[in-house]
């Protein structure tokens, strides 16, 4: 994808401070750039500042650029078969004060297939600030699915601090259940 940005917009290549613009930065072909604006994901979602390549420079003229996306474009949920894994995942979450989202889906829910794709790109747009996994019901002890209070699939929890915060089930349209976990994310405490 190639655009045009204003000069004004661009942040000095060398700084990593996205508030202090300058006015004039010296570009040549290949230079890398920050900008100092956001990628708008959705409209609930900014990422990281976008990095872009000058694809040609004159004089006077804003230049051409390149935008360089070095993001996953989606992330693997990483599995849970056992309950001490689903602990470790919780507790480890605890001690660094983060949060990871569980999918809880089983091989045989058409609903749960359909849907792992799209998470796992949500999964992209929050990593690695937030993890994701899943949880396949029929390979964990029945006392994991009771203690997470699991009562229909798929089900999409977000846990913080060893609790579990919030949680979306996933039974309808997968672009609703996306915008439902995605503010779920956002709006957590």
């Amino acid at each position: 994808m190639s655009g045009a940005l204003s000069l004004p917009s661009f942040v000095h290549p060398h700084r990593h401070d996205h508030r202090r613009r300058r006015p004039s930065i010296p570009l040549s072909k290949g230079s890398l750039l920050h900008f100092a604006g956001t990628k708008t994901v959705s409209p609930s979602i900014r990422t990281r500042p976008i990095e872009v390549k000058v694809l040609s420079c004159r004089v006077g003229e804003v230049p051409p650029v390149e935008f360089v996306d070095d993001r996953p474009s989606s992330v693997e949920l990483e599995p849970i078969d056992t309950e001490e894994k689903f602990d470790r995942v919780v507790a480890g979450a605890q001690q660094v004060e983060e949060s990871v989202v569980f999918v809880w889906m089983a091989s045989w829910c058409r609903k749960c297939i359909y849907l792992k794709p799209k998470l796992e790109r949500l999964a992209a747009d929050y990593h690695p600030r937030i993890r994701f996994y899943h949880v396949d019901v029929n390979l964990v002890p029945q006392r994991l699915v009771s203690r997470a209070e699991v009562t229909k699939m798929p089900m999409i929890q977000l846990w913080k601090d060893g609790k579990k915060q919030g949680e979306v089930i996933g039974g309808y349209k997968s672009w609703l259940v996306i915008n439902d976990v995605r503010e779920m994310i956002e709006n957590m405490p």
